[in-house]
């Protein structure tokens, strides 16, 4: 979170909304911290990190380096007649294939998390299998097309003829199913241990700056946070609506870790602060938070299942 700047006062006791200030300078403030239990796709829910990519990217590379090598000596033991050159060219042009092509399960899990389908009605789970479905074949698609490219240019360049690959696509699209669900299986681990080590400590406050002034509050007393021009509105539980000069976007990167969603384009509410929701015809529906009300829109079908969950 940011830092609280030393030399601001923190007021704890202020009421009423105040008029924002004009300031430029006004950003998200800090939060002190209590150890909290954190579980599930709360760790993950978002788009992925890029950090996650580069992370699995590295690991993928150092184990290829490995099992290359491996299968190379493997191919040559098991066929001491077999040029040398060309288990070697088999494996490392599987391997670049699979680097160019990884950032398919990457992008997949990021538009289509595991836990979607638990959803209620049969859209989420067709989305979902769609998704997947659609970038398992891509994904096995561009590999092998990307191999044989290459091992083609090897034999040409070789003068070893021309390289034939034959109907063997469903033999490596089993074996490419494997390594997406590995892949996919890495990203979501490395999200997983990426929040998990950010969030050791959760932050039982919250600190806006209002103004020249900086008002802490605790996180379960703020019900929700909307846009209002270049500030964002906060909706307290003791009536209060202080500004902070921030985008919602911003606050959103602050607070979703810690139980608010975003359920409109111009909204976020706090989760556990949600007494019920009532529907407004075409997808649409409102959240209720006590005497404060927030629009739910259906573009937001992930923030509907959160809050009925």
């Amino acid at each position: 979170m940011s830092r609280v700047l030393a030399d601001e006062r923190v007021d704890q006791q202020s009421s009423g909304g105040a008029r924002p200030s004009g300031r430029d300078d006004v950003g998200l403030a800090g939060t002190n911290g209590a150890p909290a239990v954190t579980s599930g796709w709360a760790w993950i829910k978002g788009r992925l990190d890029p950090g996650d990519f580069l992370a699995c990217a590295l690991g993928v590379l150092a184990f290829t380096l490995v099992d290359t090598t491996v299968n190379v000596l493997t191919v040559q033991a098991d066929n001491p007649n077999i040029a040398s050159w060309k288990p070697m060219l088999w494996e490392v042009s599987s391997t670049i294939g699979i680097l160019a092509t990884m950032w398919i399960p990457w992008v997949a899990i990021s538009l289509a998390r595991p836990d979607e389908p638990a959803g209620e009605g049969w859209r989420p789970k067709v989305r979902f299998a769609l998704i997947h479905v659609t970038c398992v074949l891509m994904f096995s698609a561009l590999h092998v097309i990307g191999f044989v490219m290459m091992r083609k240019a090897g034999y040409a360049l070789m003068g070893a003829g021309d390289y034939e690959f034959g109907d063997a696509f469903i033999y490596e699209l089993r074996k490419d199913l494997v390594t997406y669900g590995l892949l996919a299986g890495a990203f979501l681990l490395s999200a997983y241990l990426r929040r998990r080590r950010n969030e050791a400590v959760r932050p039982v406050s919250f600190d806006i700056r209002d103004g020249a002034r900086i008002i802490r509050v605790p996180l379960a007393d703020i019900l929700a946070a909307s846009s209002a021009g270049n500030y964002v509105e906060f909706r307290l539980a003791d009536g209060r609506r202080p500004l902070m000069r921030a985008t919602l976007a911003a606050v959103e990167a602050e607070l979703s870790r810690f139980g608010f969603v975003r359920v409109h384009r111009s909204w976020l509410v706090n989760v556990e602060r949600v007494t019920g929701l009532s529907p407004d015809g075409s997808g649409d529906w409102t959240v209720e938070l006590g005497a404060v009300e927030a629009p739910l829109s259906r573009r937001y079908p992930a923030a509907l299942e959160q809050l009925r969950g």
